[in-house]
C-alpha cells in the first residue's frame, strides 16, 4: 500500500505560484498513476490533475486550471509535484495528491482513487 505525503503549501498572495509535492513511499512509484485534487470548505473534493506513470506523458487537467498548473513527477525520487501559477483566492483550499494503479476515464472522481495523502493547505489572499 503506498503512502504519500504533501506538502509545499501556504499563505501566498494572488497572483502568485507555488509548487506542491506530494512523496510516495512506494518503490514501485511508477505503477501508479498520480493525481491531485482541492477541497474547499463546504465544497466537494474537485479533480485538479493527473498524469500518467512515466515522466512526459499526457497529463489533464480540471477545466478551472487553464493553463495555470502544470503536473509532473520525478520516478527517481518516487515524486510527484503541482507548480502552481497565477493563483486566485478561488484556489484556495486543501490540496491533496492520490494515487491508482490504472488510469480509467473516471480519473476527475475522486472516488476513483485508491490512496491519498493527508492533504496541504494552500491559501490565496486578495
Amino acid at each position: 500500500q503506498v503512502q504519500l505525503v504533501e506538502s509545499g503549501g501556504g499563505l501566498v498572495q494572488a497572483g502568485g505560484s507555488l509548487r506542491l509535492s506530494c512523496a510516495a513511499s512506494e518503490h514501485t512509484f511508477t505503477n501508479y498513476f498520480m493525481g491531485w485534487f482541492r477541497q474547499a470548505p463546504g465544497k466537494e473534493r474537485e479533480f485538479v490533475a493527473v498524469g500518467t506513470n512515466w515522466s512526459g506523458g499526457v497529463t489533464y487537467y480540471g477545466d478551472f486550471v487553464k493553463g495555470r498548473f502544470t503536473i509532473s513527477r520525478d520516478n527517481a525520487k518516487d515524486t510527484v509535484f503541482l507548480q502552481m501559477n497565477s493563483l486566485i483566492p478561488e484556489d484556495t483550499a486543501v490540496y491533496y495528491c492520490a494515487a491508482r494503479p490504472f488510469l480509467h476515464t473516471d480519473y476527475a472522481q475522486w472516488k476513483a482513487w485508491a490512496y491519498w495523502g493527508q492533504g496541504t493547505q494552500v491559501t490565496v489572499s486578495s
